[in-house]
């Protein structure tokens, strides 16, 4: 049921809007696990998997997420990658 209203969704935001593929990619990632990476030159500090959605801050630079591993809720600003799990 949640594909289906996610596809509805999805369906009546291109009849009302243009989208890239890029912007109809995050839309279809919501609820995904997603995959963040902290890098500190160049090397990788600290990875986490997301139990779904990572969010940007408001006037900031970082994100927040819950982290699957320890059931909390993480804050992580600088390079950070980003990668929806499938």
């Amino acid at each position: 049921m949640k594909k289906i209203t996610k596809s509805i969704f999805i369906c009546a935001l291109l009849l009302t809007t243009s989208c890239t593929d890029a912007e109809l990619e995050k839309l279809q990632s919501l609820g995904n696990e997603h995959r963040v990476q902290l890098y500190s030159g160049g090397k990788l500090v600290k990875e986490w998997c997301s139990t779904g959605k990572v969010s940007s801050q408001v006037e900031s630079d970082g994100y927040y997420f819950k982290d699957k591993e320890c059931d909390c809720i993480v804050l992580v600003s600088g390079d950070v990658v980003i990668t929806t799990l499938k």
